[in-house]
């Protein structure tokens, strides 16, 4: 039963994280006006844009894989663009819903990585994960630039200035997708203290973590592997067959 009641909490934590940011979203629009206006576009702005939208790629690539038809996969990544968070939280709650109660009493989280479509085989291109690692190594470096840019050009962030309404919503929906990898993070780990180190440096360090924390992972895998068992712990792989690509 404890099983179960983590898929029906993770439905509830993601509708009202969904609720949350839709109230966020409506507020400083009502307040602040459109977000499409240059003198919001400072540079910590700027940075955090940046850090957010490489925190969405991941999150774009799992519901690429979730997908059985590129024009859904298409649909859904461009509100993940357009409309962040909400556009997670949505996706992420839908994928709990279509969990059968067998499923959600199994491994609730497994099963809402696992693309149902197709079950776990050896088919995908051995370089895919060469690939990733070294797209989420070029993605983690540029954010580390950019961090590194911004604060020697715009010094602290930690500024009472900056905090204007839209840079108040843009980390709320920073930090929801945040805790949707948080969520993965602590699925992924074997310990409790290993799920909550990474946390606190996803919370820390933002896009920077992400990105070091999937390549660690892809570099667990075989270069022959396919790229999506980078999504499940090594219990679920090693129930399917796949002991040896956890190194």
């Amino acid at each position: 039963m404890a099983i179960i009641t983590l898929a029906n909490g993770l439905k509830t934590l993601f509708c009202v994280l969904g609720c949350v940011m839709t109230a966020a979203l409506t507020y400083t629009i009502s307040i602040d006006g459109l977000p499409f206006r240059k003198e919001l576009l400072t540079p910590w702005m700027a940075a955090t844009l940046v850090d957010f939208f490489i925190n969405v790629v991941p999150l774009a690539t799992w519901v690429t894989y979730k997908e059985s038809n590129w024009i859904g996969a298409m649909l859904w990544v461009i509100l993940l663009v357009c409309f962040g968070s909400i556009t997670t939280c949505a996706y992420i709650f839908v994928q709990f819903l279509k969990l059968s109660p067998q499923e959600s009493l199994q491994d609730p989280i497994y099963h809402a990585l696992l693309r149902h479509s197709s079950s776990l085989d050896h088919e995908g291109k051995s370089s895919s994960v060469v690939i990733a690692r070294i797209v989420f190594s070029v993605l983690g470096f540029l954010m580390l630039g950019t961090l590194i840019y911004t604060l020697l050009t715009d010094g602290s962030p930690f500024r009472k200035e900056l905090l204007t309404p839209w840079m108040i919503a843009t980390l709320i929906d920073f930090y929801i997708n945040v805790a949707a990898l948080s969520v993965w993070v602590a699925y992924k780990e074997s310990s409790w203290v290993g799920a909550f180190f990474w946390i606190i440096l996803f919370i820390c360090l933002g896009s920077i973590t992400t990105c070091a924390y999937i390549v660690l992972q892809l570099f667990r895998l075989s270069s022959q592997d396919p790229i999506y068992l980078v999504l499940f712990n090594s219990g679920n792989r090693a129930e399917n067959g796949y002991e040896k690509a956890y190194g």
